[in-house]
């Protein structure tokens, strides 16, 4: 008799290294409520307008714009329920006493690891992110895709649109104020100022249900969502990729003639 053929065994998603399962819990309520949450409220004293507009239970993507690090403190900070990010995978790996406290860290404050190379990012972010959703949770997600060099609101990326309309969630945006005075690009801590973190109503998109594979609708979604985040945060909005817009002014003051990639038009 021959042996019945067996499925092949599934690799590990090599852009997913985790995708959180809810762990950490417990590690999150302990930093936000008695370790980081308390002392960071006292100093900084962080606004919140608009909290009403985060749905008690249930999924949702919450998209930000992204002026400094510590935008990913703030903003949960001022929330009920915990949001989850995507994070280098960097931070889940590192040995000893170290190593062991920045996993903690990282996975007890909501971070989910992808592996960042090989070009595959933002399909692991992607990834990331359905599983989250597909557990009732909150994504926090900055759709600029890195943080503003300069303080203006540049392009978004479609991915925040795709995992909309494939999760069919709604997206609530938000509008980080300040925090680039807090920590600037290469400062832990700059200054004590307050900063406001502004969440709009949730965007509905039902009406694209089936359309996730059309760029127009995905690029017109995304549009949308940046314009409620640059009325939420006031910032000046410029229709270009901020990844471009940094390495056209490293190559202003270089003298390095543009190359234009196609990921950039």
């Amino acid at each position: 008799m021959t042996e019945p053929a067996q499925s092949p065994r599934r690799e590990p998603d090599p852009a997913v290294v985790d995708a959180g399962d809810g762990d950490g819990k417990g590690i999150y309520w302990v930093l936000k409520n008695v370790v980081v949450g308390p002392p960071v409220r006292r100093i900084f004293r962080p606004n919140v307008v608009g909290a009403e507009n985060i749905p008690e239970t249930g999924a949702a993507i919450i998209a930000s714009n992204h002026l400094s690090y510590s935008d990913w403190i703030f903003m949960p900070l001022v929330l009920r329920r915990r949001v989850t990010f995507v994070a280098k995978s960097d931070y889940f790996t590192g040995a000893g006493i170290k190593g062991r406290f920045q996993r903690g860290f990282f996975k007890g404050t909501g971070q989910v690891p992808i592996d960042r190379s090989g070009g595959s990012a933002s399909e692991g972010a992607m990834r990331a992110g359905m599983k989250v959703l597909e557990r009732g949770e909150l994504f926090g997600i900055y759709p600029e895709g890195t943080r503003s060099h300069d303080g203006r609101l540049y392009k978004g990326r479609t991915g925040v649109a795709r995992l909309a309309l494939e999760a069919k969630v709604p997206v609530i945006p938000c509008g980080v104020i300040g925090t680039d005075v807090v920590a600037p690009p290469g400062k832990i801590v700059a200054s004590f100022a307050s900063p406001t973190v502004k969440f709009g109503e949730p965007l509905d998109f039902s009406r694209y249900e089936g359309m996730e594979s059309d760029r127009l609708i995905l690029r017109a979604v995304t549009d949308e969502i940046m314009y409620k985040i640059m009325e939420l945060s006031g910032q000046e909005y410029l229709d270009m990729y901020a990844t471009k817009a940094k390495a056209l002014e490293g190559r202003a003051v270089t003298g390095t003639p543009e190359k234009v990639r196609k990921s950039d038009t």
